[in-house]
């Protein structure tokens, strides 16, 4: 999809041929594509179309309901901010009373019109031209409601001049050469890490939103560093920058419900053995480094030093910490286990790993299990030693 076909789209010829089209199935775009060129509709206007209607309708798993009234690109879609997490942003923002906000590299613009319903102004700056489009259609379409004025921008935000903005949000794209492969490397983002850290020595409030999975090494002191989980995926890892910043070192926060863990990182829980009861932490806590602090919770320990479970006898309602009762513990060892699953009944078998190279795959095939029942093994460490708890979910 191009500008111009974009535009087309907005407009009410497009916009009609958007409300004709039904719920997008691969099997069925054709032949309505062609029907929809012999009522009339231009062949460029029909393809752009129906790439809407598809990814509409891979957008509401991130838009919900909105995303039947929204414009993507397929990379915008991809790494645009879901809205519950967007909200957490520019609640930042509102805590702080920060009014002006630049949003750099804004994407598609998944966080402006929350930052927009936040502050005063908002600028939205993106260097891509398709991309600031799609974004202003869908401040259009999402921002009507609120408060402040916003507006996007097509430019490079290493060369901005962001003198009298007290706020920016930035969001690098972590996507290089070619098929927008994901990469690890801060200083390999677009911009690289080296200017996020540059822009917020000059902007008095800024946000960064990185990867999940970015070293705590590099992480810059001064600052809070926030992973956040969306119904247990874990999305990002925000840095939050002078009174954006809570005073909290690291913390996990946990959506929809907003539960929220901190510390400083540091802590080392005890190692100690299995107990009655295995908790898994969310991810959002295992990056954050706070297990520890979890296993407090629960008064519980590790039940290995490299391993993120926690063991405890007493059972606690946490929303930090999935809960299992352990039902038997044995050395890990294929005939054993073979063994104790087939006298059981079992058939279908869920398999959960940390800290094991297995593949759940590949063993459920050396298994040849066959039953009625269903159960849950974990295979990990304990003590150093591999190991297999048998558990199930409570």
């Amino acid at each position: 999809m191009d500008i111009a076909t974009l535009r087309a789209l907005v407009a009410p010829e497009g916009a009609r041929l958007l409300d004709l089209l039904p719920p997008y199935d691969d099997a069925t775009a054709l032949t309505i594509g062609a029907r929809l060129r012999r009522e009339g509709f231009a062949d460029d206007l029909v393809a752009g179309a129906l790439t809407q209607a598809r990814l509409r309708a891979r957008g509401r798993t991130k838009f919900g309901p909105a995303a039947d009234r929204m414009f993507f690109t397929l990379d915008g879609l991809e790494q645009a901010t879901r809205p519950a997490v967007a909200d957490r942003h520019a609640a930042r923002f509102a805590d702080a009373g920060v009014t002006r906000v630049a949003d750099l590299c804004c994407g598609i613009g998944g966080d402006l019109p929350r930052l927009a319903a936040a502050a005063e102004r908002v600028l939205g700056v993106d260097r891509e031209p398709l991309t600031v489009e799609v974004a202003r259609a869908n401040l259009a379409v999402l921002g009507s409601g609120t408060s402040g004025t916003a507006e996007v921008v097509c430019d490079d935000v290493t060369a901005m001049d962001l003198a009298g903005w007290a706020g920016a949000f930035i969001d690098p794209s972590r996507r290089r050469g070619p098929g927008g492969r994901r990469t690890f490397d801060p200083n390999a983002y677009s911009p690289p890490y080296d200017f996020v850290l540059d822009l917020a020595s000059r902007v008095p409030a800024t946000g960064a939103k990185l990867a999940p999975g970015i070293s705590h090494r590099v992480l810059p002191p001064g600052a809070e560093a926030e992973w956040v989980s969306d119904r247990g995926d874990v999305v990002e890892c925000a840095l939050w920058f002078g009174p954006l910043a809570s005073g909290a070192r690291r913390r996990a926060t946990l959506l929809p419900a907003g539960a929220t863990l901190t510390g400083d990182g540091e802590q080392r829980g005890e190692v100690g053995p299995v107990r009655r009861y295995l908790y898994e932490p969310d991810g959002a806590v295992i990056r954050a480094g706070l297990v520890a602090e979890a296993a407090a919770l629960v008064s519980g320990g590790l039940v290995d030093a490299s391993i993120a479970y926690v063991a405890s006898d007493a059972l606690v309602s946490t929303p930090f910490l999935r809960t299992y009762e352990v039902t038997d513990v044995l050395p890990f060892g294929l005939k054993r286990l073979r063994t104790l699953l087939r006298a059981r009944g079992v058939g279908r078998l869920t398999v959960k790993k940390r800290g094991s190279a297995i593949t759940p795959e590949s063993l459920r095939q050396q298994l040849r299990l066959s039953g009625p029942n269903e159960a849950t093994i974990v295979l990990t460490k304990v003590a150093g030693a591999p190991t297999v708890l048998v558990v199930t979910r409570i």
